[in-house]
Formats: C-alpha cells, structure tokens, sequence
C-alpha cells in the first residue's frame, strides 16, 4: 500500500505523455516548418551538352585571378533591383559553366589572396549579401544542379527574423552541411543607416560616426572604435555559436568601405579592425580598380562585380572577361582594341582622339583612356613602347601613363621638345623629372616598369628613371593615354604606334 500512490503518478505521467505527445509532434513539425521552408526545383530543363558543369575550360591556360560577383537574393515576384529570378540565375550559371569557370571556397579564394597560385584559368567566388531565405529556396538546388558552390554574407541579428525573408538558423546548417555553402560576416547589427550630424544626414552605421541626439555631438573616435569592435566580435560568436567556422571575409553593409576617408581616425580604427579579425574586406565599391590580386591583397579590400535584376546573362559573361586578368603578353597592341580602354570621362568606346582620326572633345581640350584597368590591375614588369607624332612646339603634348590605378601613377609626358615625368600622390601631380630633346614632331618612347622601378627613354637616348615609392601590390597596375591639345592652331597630337610585352629580367636589368 506504501509504493501505491507513487505507482499511481507515474502512470498518470505516462498518460499525460502519452495524450500530448501527438500535440508536441505537431507543435514541433509546425516549428521546424517555419524554420525550414522548402525548396523549389531548379527551373528548366537543365544541363545539356557542353563542358561539364563547373569543369575547367578546355586546354586550359595560363592561372588567372578570380573574378568575385556579388549577388543579393534570388526569388520571383520582387520589384527590387537587388532581387534576380531562379531563371535569370539558372542561365547564368548554366553560361559560366559552358565557358569553362569554375566556383571556388572562401578557403581557395583566401589561399590565392595570400599568395597562393591562381586557381585556374577561369575562376569566379560567388558571394551573396544578407542571408535571405532565397539562397535556400532557389539559389541552393541551383548550385547543386551545376555542382557549385557559394558565400553568404549574414547579418547575423537577422537570422531567424522577418520570416520568411531571413534564411533561419536551420536553414544555415543545411547550406553548411551541403558543402555548397561558406557563411561570412556582413555585421551582426550595423546593415542600417544612420543619422551623423544635426541635419540629419545618414551614412552606414559601420562606416559613420554617429550623431548622439540626447547629447548634441557626434561619436568621439573612441566610442566609434569600441561600437565596431563589439559589433564585430558579436557576430563572430553569433556564427561559431550555432556550429559554422569563425568567418574569415567580411563584406561591407552597402558596399560603403571607407575611401578617402580611411586616413581619418574612424577609418583607420575600421580598417585596423577588419584586418585583425578577417583576411579581407569585399566591396563593389572602390576609388580605384581593386579586382582579387596582390593590389587588393595589399589594400586589405576586394571589388565585386554586382549582379543585378537588370543584368542578362551576356551581361554578365562580359563582365567577367572584362574582369578577367590579363597578362601583358595577352595585350600586345592595346590600340587595336577599342572596346578595352576605359574613357576618363566614361563617353564612347572609340580611340579616334588618341590615333589621329577623331573626333575629338573640341579645338582645344583633354582626353585620357586606361587599358582594361582591372585585368592589369596587377601588372608590375612589362615594357610599353610608343610612337607620338603631330607634336607642336607649346602646343600640345601626350602622355602614357605606367602603373595606372595603383596609388602612384606615373605619367610620362611628351612635347615637341621635352619628356618629363610627373607622379600622382596626395591627390597631387608632382613633376619628378625632366629632360630636354632633339626638337621633333615625332618622337619613340620606351618605358619600361618592373616592381620597384620605372625607366624611360626617348628616341633611344636621353633617359630618366623613378624608384617606384610604393611596395608591392600598391605600385602595381596597367597603362593610359592621355592628348592635349592646348591652342586652336595647334592641332591634337596622336599615337601612330603602341605595344606592351613582359619585361625581360635582361632587358630589365640592362636599363638600370
């Protein structure tokens, strides 16, 4: 009788679990049906013939850097210019694959920023920002039907939020689980503007010292400093938490890296704060040409090629040839490629103002073109050689400049009666150099840049030479052009002639 009344509880615990088991098998499946929305079928029929899907580009070639795209979600049905269709991105990566690329990890795109070799002939790192359940939805079967693979960028406060447009906990551990999936930060809480001053005005909360309303002013630098920092750390512990590497990439909210603004003190504490936590920083913004190479690598950021609502599938595979790096031995006559250069003032894609037949910006005036400034992003020995005719004396002059994009251009400026070197920094042309010549209207110019040093010379005899005055990466970069034509008599110089070719380790030497 003593063991009766516990008997009895037991059993009444039995059938009390036993009447809710069924209720908490439903409430359980309502949930994980909220946390994980199912997937759609890839659209169309697939695969068809061609290359395997994500095989190297037959013949192969010579290792080329990785082009990154920057997409956001994948979904139908959306207004959003951020938002491309499952059909848009199926056809993309259908076009991809049967032009020979290949989708890399964050672990092979990290080894190659480090100094790895490059991955292969065609090589492109998807990313994606933000984490919304498209990736699931649509992007992951999509991937798997061409056997790639992707980036996500999370904010990581958002995880679980605003269902179903944030992708869920859940969801992440599948995507991870696939092996079709890297996840990286994209902050835990600072993909959001903000106001920074009285009137209002907002920037990024990650890149912008905010206004503090309650007391009158801006962040001091220090509060900035210690507000990123927290941040960071907490999406950190945010992604290993629920079982995912720590990230090794960070992309910016926005894409708004700090430019101008990182010798500020808010820029520098920002950028010292990625560098110690991640390997580097993406953006689709850039003051100048950071495509994946030594020169990103050395400036701790990386430039994305975005996709968009708008771009179509040629669009894109153009894109990404533009992207593609090149090496001076592809470029020997940049001037029998127009659709290459890149205008200074982004009109036309015709070289008639530099080669003599026009038209030109007027009787008087400026033009200037760079040669396909991210695929020689990364250029650092090669030689140019140049032939400038229809100079007049204090007229007009032409110039070619070496290690364009890099942070110290060289432009090598040519006249009737002189050459003369003038070098960009500090936002500044500074003259470094002058040599007076043989009075010409026509006159040969080589030039020759390996990674340290520049030497010129005119009509193979009067010289100059430039030490380089930037290590590495930030000295590297490609050509430009530049005519000016300063008085209506004088007419617009003109460029009969112009090669580029490696530098020899001889010829290098020799003109040292």
């Amino acid at each position: 009788m003593t063991h009766s009344a516990p008997r009895r509880a037991l059993l009444g615990l039995l059938a009390l679990a036993l009447v809710c088991a069924p209720f908490y098998g439903a409430w359980r499946y309502d949930e994980f049906r909220r946390s994980v929305t199912a997937q759609e079928d890839p659209p169309g029929p697939g695969p068809g013939g061609g290359p395997a899907a994500g095989a190297p580009a037959a013949g192969g070639g010579p290792g080329t850097a990785p082009v990154v795209l920057a997409y956001h979600d994948i979904a139908r049905g959306s207004d959003s210019r951020y938002t491309v269709t499952p059909e848009a991105f199926d056809a993309q990566l259908a076009a991809l694959a049967a032009a020979g690329y290949r989708t890399l990890s964050s672990e092979e795109f990290i080894a190659y920023l480090r100094g790895g070799p490059a991955p292969g002939p065609r090589s492109v790192f998807l990313t994606f920002d933000d984490g919304s359940h498209g990736l699931w939805v649509h992007a992951d079967r999509i991937l798997a039907r061409y056997r790639m693979r992707a980036a996500a960028f999370l904010i990581t406060r958002s995880v679980g939020s605003h269902r179903p447009y944030y992708l869920s906990w859940e969801e992440i551990g599948r995507m991870a689980r696939s092996g079709r999936w890297d996840f990286e930060d994209h902050t835990r809480d600072l993909h959001r503007r903000e106001a920074v001053d009285a009137a209002g005005n907002t920037s990024s909360a990650l890149t912008g010292r905010l206004w503090l309303p309650g007391e009158g002013r801006r962040e001091t630098a220090q509060e900035y400093g210690r507000r990123i920092e927290r941040d960071l750390d907490r999406s950190i512990g945010d992604l290993t938490r629920h079982g995912l590497p720590r990230p090794r990439l960070f992309a910016y909210p926005f894409s708004e890296s700090r430019g101008h603004a990182a010798a500020l003190p808010a820029g520098r504490m920002l950028r010292a704060a990625l560098a110690e936590r991640f390997e580097t920083a993406l953006t689709n913004n850039s003051d100048r040409p950071l495509p994946a190479g030594r020169r990103a690598a050395a400036a701790g950021e990386v430039q994305r090629v975005e996709v968009t609502a708008a771009t179509g599938t040629r669009d894109l595979l153009a894109a990404v040839e533009q992207w593609r790096s090149v090496s001076p031995a592809e470029c020997p006559a940049p001037l029998t490629e127009p659709r290459r250069w890149r205008r200074g003032d982004r009109s036309g894609d015709g070289l008639g103002e530099f080669t003599g037949s026009g038209p030109y910006p007027g009787r008087t005036g400026y033009a200037a073109a760079s040669y396909r400034p991210t695929g020689s992003a990364d250029w650092s020995d090669y030689t140019v050689v140049a032939r400038v005719g229809g100079l007049r004396e204090a007229q007009n002059n032409a110039g070619v400049i070496v290690r364009d994009g890099s942070l110290v251009p060289l432009e090598v400026s040519l006249s009737h009666s002189y050459v003369r070197l003038r070098e960009h920094r500090d936002g500044r042309w500074r003259e470094t150099g002058r040599r007076t010549l043989t009075d010409a209207a026509e006159h040969r110019i080589t030039i020759t840049v390996t990674g340290d040093r520049t030497v010129v010379t005119v009509d193979g005899g009067k010289r100059i030479e430039r030490a380089a005055g930037a290590p590495g990466g930030d000295a590297a970069g490609g050509i430009a052009l530049s005519v000016r034509n300063g008085g209506p008599a004088g007419g617009w110089p003109r460029f009969t002639s112009l090669t580029v070719r490696p530098a020899s380790g001889k010829a290098a030497s020799s003109q040292r």
